[in-house]
């Protein structure tokens, strides 16, 4: 049954679903030694080891017109016993004032870095345990995207989400923004009452309670220790339905029932999950199927993914990502990398979770077709980088940590643990990884811990065993070592050999195309030569209606080979494409092709990025800029 989110609507029980009684229990927080010490960050001004944040508790209000949020941050915090400041992560946010006990006391920004923001210092006492932050976000905060009516599915409501990833958190809350901080937090989010919010938290009241004339108030709590980055916020129009006991599509009322539909499999995906790697410890898992210009394909906030709508195929045939970000309940946010040089262990165990969640719901050949597209995926990224950055545990000194967001981290991740899983047997390794889970939940990990961890309850001394894992040689050393082993995929042999007779004979009619798989379809067209004849790309075009694709996977693939062909006929589907979403996957790698094809795509880019450009989030726009040559 379709559910709306509208404070208008007068169906009492709306998301009942996310209410406290139809929840089951969340694991409380593990306790912590007193100011037990953590990796210094160097994406971070903190210093917790003296002083650090353990509750953020928000009281704010969205302005719209304005595009700000504005209100309170209440930190409590521990402290050293000769602590006489706290140092918070911020990033152009207007701090108005700060109080202790009711009382302002002395505080002052530093300089700021280039996307590092500024360090926020405030005097405090030793006996200090709670500190009132007064603010107001900017209309520009880059980790908030105001959108205007136009810019939605509905077209008549607002819309604003964040995206905190890496260090996107400091532009909109002042607390000490490193991934290895764990804070406990709640929220009271005021906005108006045509809209709804919803955070990555319990929802304590799903359809808010009045705030004032024409607003409405929602209220949040998250129970666990999470990273900064995973605070999460959307207000807009919209709309809930239940795809299972404890799992629902939230989006805008338009797209509901397409995207619900897509999820359909949700649940059966979590018990998977359950099933190898031990318990699902969020409560609920909620899936936000956010406008086209949200820059990630997903974002694994705790108890509400935000997704792209680019996964909403018709067929369920990208839902791998939703498996991703699901697996991410345990490696990412039960098991948190501590510095962005460790995120590896995030999504290298993401990867391999992802795709052992895939085999069980939808068979091995699926999951052996998606390791193979990782795997050529992953030999394109190491032809491009240095060596340096094909490491797991990546040197980001002096670096944004968006540098480290390759597919080195992820598939390189992947095939390390596919390596060990290979080498050790699976039930094994099964073992080992659920009981990692256990030993480390809601703990920041560095990679040193991970590999004494691993040392300790897997390899135990077996020195033959360490010699062939060459978990060293995996983790610090460049590209793949001599032990890892290509997947092959039973499937993609019927692919090549179609290829095979397709560049010998150019008839497009005869590709069994109708049959396939996206996955399928995604290894032909990545298999084709790089110069393809326009009479060919033509026929091509027309057999397999590649321009007119609704798949965002297909469509990408296809663009991609028109821009280096220079496939005119292709150039509305590729403004087309661009200028309706933001996905930073698609958008950046065919920026680049056009800039890489000399004055046809350049012109091309320059005109299509001037007219895309304000509808993408700035997660896209500050990878694309200096891409197509926007001055920054």
């Amino acid at each position: 049954m379709l559910r709306t989110l509208l404070v208008s609507a007068a169906a009492a029980g709306l998301l009942a679903a996310c209410s406290t009684t139809a929840q089951a229990p969340m694991t409380p927080p593990t306790a912590e030694a007193p100011m037990a010490q953590l990796v210094q960050d160097i994406h971070s001004y903190a210093q917790p080891n003296e002083a650090r944040v353990t509750d953020v508790a928000l009281d704010l209000a969205a302005d719209f017109d304005r595009k700000v949020l504005s209100g309170t941050a209440t930190l409590s915090i521990q402290t050293a016993p000769d602590a006489d400041e706290l140092i918070l992560d911020v990033r152009d946010l207007t701090i108005r004032d700060v109080t202790i006990g009711g009382r302002s006391v002395p505080w002052s920004i530093g300089e700021a870095r280039p996307y590092l923001g500024s360090p926020l210092t405030i005097q405090i006492t030793p006996d200090a345990d709670q500190v009132i932050v007064s603010y107001e976000t900017r209309p520009g905060a880059a980790a908030l995207q105001w959108l205007s009516p136009e810019q939605t599915a509905g077209g008549v409501q607002p819309f604003m989400f964040s995206q905190g990833q890496a260090i996107l958190t400091r532009t909109w809350v002042p607390t000490q923004d490193s991934p290895g901080i764990r804070q406990t937090y709640s929220a009271r989010i005021v906005a108006p009452e045509a809209l709804s919010v919803v955070m990555s938290a319990e929802h304590l009241t799903p359809e808010g309670e009045p705030a004032g004339p024409g607003m409405r108030a929602w209220r949040f709590r998250m129970d666990n220790r999470v990273p900064p980055y995973l605070m999460a916020i959307a207000i807009g129009d919209i709309a809930f339905e239940a795809t299972g006991p404890r799992s629902g599509v939230f989006t805008e009322p338009s797209t509901l029932e397409a995207s619900a539909d897509e999820m359909v499999d949700l649940e059966q995906m979590i018990e998977a999950a359950e099933g190898l790697y031990g318990p699902y410890r969020w409560g609920r898992y909620d899936l936000l199927i956010l406008p086209p210009s949200f820059p990630f394909g997903g974002m694994e906030n705790p108890r509400l993914t935000f997704a792209t709508p680019t996964i909403i195929a018709g067929d369920r045939s990208l839902v791998s990502l939703v498996a991703h970000e699901l697996a991410h309940s345990w490696s990412g946010n039960l098991v948190t990398n501590a510095t962005w040089s460790d995120f590896w262990l995030n999504e290298g165990f993401t990867v391999y979770f992802e795709n052992r969640i895939m085999e069980e719901v939808y068979g091995r050949d699926r999951a052996m077709m998606e390791q193979v597209l990782g795997w050529d995926s992953l030999q394109a990224t190491l032809a491009d980088l240095p060596a340096s950055d094909t490491h797991l545990f990546i040197d980001l000194a002096s670096r944004d940590p968006d540098d480290g967001l390759t597919d080195v981290a992820y598939e390189k991740g992947a095939f390390f643990l596919r390596t060990i899983e290979r080498i050790v047997g699976r039930d094994r390794f099964d073992a080992y990884l659920r009981g990692y889970f256990d030993r480390h939940a809601f703990q920041p990990m560095t990679t040193t811990q991970f590999l004494a961890d691993l040392r300790e309850h897997l390899i135990r001394g077996d020195a033959a065993l360490e010699q062939a894992l060459m978990i060293d040689a995996w983790v610090y050393g460049p590209g793949l070592p001599s032990n890892v082993e290509e997947p092959h995929a039973v499937a993609f042999d019927r692919v090549d050999a179609a290829v095979a007779i397709y560049v010998a004979s150019g008839n497009a009619a005869a590709i069994p195309w109708a049959g396939w798989s996206t996955q399928e379809r995604q290894r032909f067209l990545g298999e084709l030569p790089d110069e393809i004849a326009t009479d060919r790309l033509a026929s091509l075009d027309q057999a397999l209606g590649l321009s007119a694709s609704g798949n965002a996977e297909v469509l990408f693939a296809w663009l991609m080979i028109a821009i280096e062909n220079r496939y005119e006929p292709a150039v509305p589907s590729l403004e087309h494409f661009l200028s309706s979403m933001g996905r930073r996957k698609f958008v950046l790698p065919l920026f680049r092709a056009l800039m890489e094809e000399d004055t046809w795509g350049q012109t091309l880019a320059r005109r299509i990025y001037a007219e895309a450009r304000p509808g993408y989030h700035s997660v896209t726009t500050g990878s694309v800029d200096a891409v197509v040559g926007v001055p920054g």
